[in-house]
């Protein structure tokens, strides 16, 4: 059945193509405070990584910035970074059809990003009603992703076992999550030439074949039961 499964997708970089976005104010941003940070430096290091942590270890490589000039600085980001998800953020491709396809699944956003950025990203990409209120940030929820804290309670809320959620996912600390949770891993690899799809993931590389893997782990669900 359709309803043994609930999906948990991640949001940037998995639902929305906001990655870009978000390295090009990041690297604004602190290389303005004096903690040098290139777009690249994101999308290859600290893609998914709560802001705090990138901070926190751009400080210990090149010293401290007053505490008050981190907290403008993070507040104007994050401004810029709103107004463009606005006007400029598109779906990740193949997006809006995989969900479409698997309409049938209760399914869910797990992000570590902050839950206005959330429901901008996917109204301003025209994903929002596939969702409606059920996104889970861990802003709200207090614990973030490589933690597994972040995905058991978003499973908890969707009111399913970790072993009946597949989580979809585009970073490393995403899948790393999730796989320590307990829940079936696909990982969205959209860089395989630069990066290593944990052990204990399935990985793809676009999501229009998201539809055919979820089929796939439904019916083998499906014979194992029948099996027992």
């Amino acid at each position: 059945m359709a309803h043994t499964l609930c999906l948990l997708f991640d949001c940037d970089g998995t639902l929305v193509d906001s990655e870009p976005l978000l390295a090009a104010e990041m690297a604004n941003a602190l290389s303005a405070v004096g903690l040098p940070f290139l777009a690249s430096d994101y999308m290859g290091e600290f893609r998914g990584t709560r802001f705090r942590h990138i901070v926190a270890e751009l400080q210990s490589r090149h010293g401290q910035v007053d505490p008050d000039h981190l907290e403008t600085m993070e507040g104007e980001m994050r401004r810029n970074l709103m107004r463009r998800l606005e006007t400029e953020l598109l779906p990740v491709p193949g997006a809006p059809e995989a969900l479409a396809a698997l309409a049938a699944y209760p399914m869910a956003v797990v992000s570590n990003g902050p839950e206005l950025k959330i429901r901008t990203s996917l109204t301003s990409s025209g994903l929002a009603e596939c969702f409606d209120d059920r996104l889970f940030s861990g802003y709200t929820a207090r614990c973030w992703k490589p933690d597994p804290c972040l995905f058991l309670h978003a499973a908890s809320m969707m009111g399913h076992a970790p072993e009946d959620c597949v989580a979809i996912d585009d970073a490393i600390v995403g899948v790393r999550a999730a796989l320590a949770a307990g829940m079936t891993v696909i990982h969205l690899n959209r860089y395989p030439d630069a990066e290593e799809t944990p052990e204990g993931a399935i990985m793809i590389s676009s999501m229009f074949q998201l539809p055919t893997i979820i089929a796939r782990l439904v019916k083998a669900r499906s014979m194992a039961v029948s099996a027992s």
